[in-house]
């Protein structure tokens, strides 16, 4: 069932009687403030829920945080639309502190970080009728989404203004804090959540698809392996393969990870919530409007729709002959779709004439036309057993991690033959890691996860080769946007990542 986390819409009416001073100074009744608000668990509950709702927005998963990612990637190209020019920065790596891009994910991360830490303010301080146990859930579930964001601001820039309080005054600039600090905080945000979440089943159909203590302890495996701390990700994600949550996980088809009938399956872990029913498409930044439950992923990517970016040469080469994961990914022409009553004969710009299928509603529907309400899946399964694989490779046990690899490969909709295969040898560390490199790039391509690959792995000294054509040591981070230095009175150009 799919579940939809929408903020409670609160009234404000503001009356004035006359203008004398003692009356138009009076506290409106009426009006909610955060002060007065944390009441009940209906109402901390809401608090919470308008943090979900951040991640619909169009600087994050509505829109800008898939671009960024994918095009700091080598999994995309340009297609066959108009792919604006701060797009087509990144892309190239000519990008700059001005790109429009960076921008909005960063203002987008950081409302969402205020919000979540009004909610970890607040809610302690809230007396009965609200619940100690609600409580200790809601906390938990804004510490995850607050680890969430400082996670994927710190990987792509570094050191970050750390927020641990909601901002009450204009003026409350933050300089920069270390990478480790950043660290530091998170991962204390993901024990607490692993603490206090209830378990991915220990949820009602109603609660479905809120943080549950799985995608927590998956979130911190990914942060520690990010830094090279394989010992202490390790036991996160065998807690996580030895829970029972996930035993069916075989059963879910590949293809069905990216489309809204099997939203919430037996393989996830977390996804990001739309729905094609709740509202249009919206350019709302804020995620907080009635018209920001859409996503514009498949008009962005579709082959019959703007096609801006395509899937990259070099991905494509590294499927395996027979792959069905190939044909679960992208479209070519001469593909059905529609339910089969249409056929793609052409698609609009560059070659290949290949498309991404991931995410794409025209497989029920005659046309991408940005209504899309397929969730953004965030944390699968079969990325804990790749990250597992990753961690004993890393630890000296192939064995272990070869074991895991084909158990991606035997999954429904897949079914690859076991390693070691002709083309991938498993005799070395070496060679088990560069079937890692493999699985992982074809199993999660277009899932946002390759260019944090791309950096652990330079940053471990893992890459054998370069696979950015453009790269160079100041791409390891994008640059803090212009807009916050020049905003923010605690920061100077000083602050600026190298090279930019």
């Amino acid at each position: 069932m799919k579940r939809k986390l929408i903020l409670t819409a609160i009234g404000m009416f503001a009356i004035c009687f006359s203008c004398k001073e003692d009356v138009l100074d009076q506290q409106n009744p009426n009006e909610f403030l955060p002060e007065t608000y944390y009441k009940n668990d209906v109402q901390i509950v809401s608090a919470v829920n308008a943090v979900y709702s951040s991640l619909q927005s169009i600087d994050l998963f509505c829109r800008e945080y898939f671009f960024v990612h994918d095009l700091r990637s080598d999994d995309m190209a340009a297609g066959g639309g108009q792919l604006e020019t701060p797009r087509a920065q990144l892309l190239a790596g000519n990008h700059d502190p001005s790109n429009s891009l960076l921008t909005s994910v960063w203002r987008g991360w950081y409302r969402l970080i205020h919000q979540a830490n009004q909610v970890i303010e607040k809610v302690p301080g809230a007396e009965f009728p609200a619940t100690e146990a609600m409580k200790t859930r809601v906390l938990g579930e804004a510490k995850f989404l607050r680890a969430m964001a400082y996670f994927d601001l710190v990987v792509l820039f570094g050191g970050v203004p750390l927020m641990e309080t909601y901002a009450t005054d204009i003026g409350q600039d933050k300089g920069r804090a270390s990478v480790d600090e950043v660290y530091a905080l998170l991962i204390s945000d993901l024990e607490t959540a692993i603490a206090s979440l209830p378990t991915k089943s220990g949820y009602d159909a109603a609660n479905t698809g809120r943080a549950n203590k799985q995608a927590a302890q998956a979130l911190l495996a990914r942060a520690h392996m990010q830094r090279g701390d394989y010992d202490l990700a390790k036991p996160l994600l065998e807690a996580i393969v030895t829970s029972g949550e996930f035993n069916d996980w075989k059963q879910v088809p590949y293809v069905e990870n990216f489309r809204e009938e099997l939203e919430f399956n037996e393989e996830s872990l977390f996804e990001v919530a739309f729905s094609y029913d709740f509202g249009g498409a919206s350019w709302d930044g804020s995620g907080q409007g009635t018209q920001t439950e859409l996503t514009f992923r498949g008009q962005e990517y579709g082959p019959t729709a703007w096609r801006n970016v395509i899937p990259s040469i070099s991905l494509l080469d590294e499927y395996e002959d027979n792959d069905p994961r190939y044909v679960d990914a992208f479209y070519q022409i001469g593909d059905k779709y529609n339910n089969g009553a249409n056929t793609i004969t052409d698609m609009q710009g560059a070659s290949p004439k290949i498309s991404w299928k991931k995410y794409q509603r025209i497989y029920k529907a005659p046309t991408e036309d940005q209504r899309s309400g397929i969730n953004m899946r965030v944390i699968r399964y079969a990325e804990v057993l790749l990250n597992l694989a990753e961690c004993e490779n890393a630890l000296g046990n192939d064995s272990e991690a070869i074991d895991l690899l084909n158990e991606v490969r035997s999954r429904e909709g897949v079914e690859m033959p076991p390693y070691p295969t002709a083309n991938y040898p498993v005799n070395s560390p070496a060679e088990v890691f560069r079937a890692i490199v493999h699985e992982r790039r074809v199993e999660l391509a277009g899932e946002q996860i390759r260019d944090r690959d791309l950096v652990r792995w330079r940053n471990l000294g893992k890459l054998t080769y370069e696979p950015i054509s453009y790269y160079a040591p100041k791409h390891a981070l994008v640059p803090i946007p212009q807009q916050e230095i020049d905003n923010n009175a605690a920061l100077s150009q000083a602050d600026q990542n190298p090279g930019f």
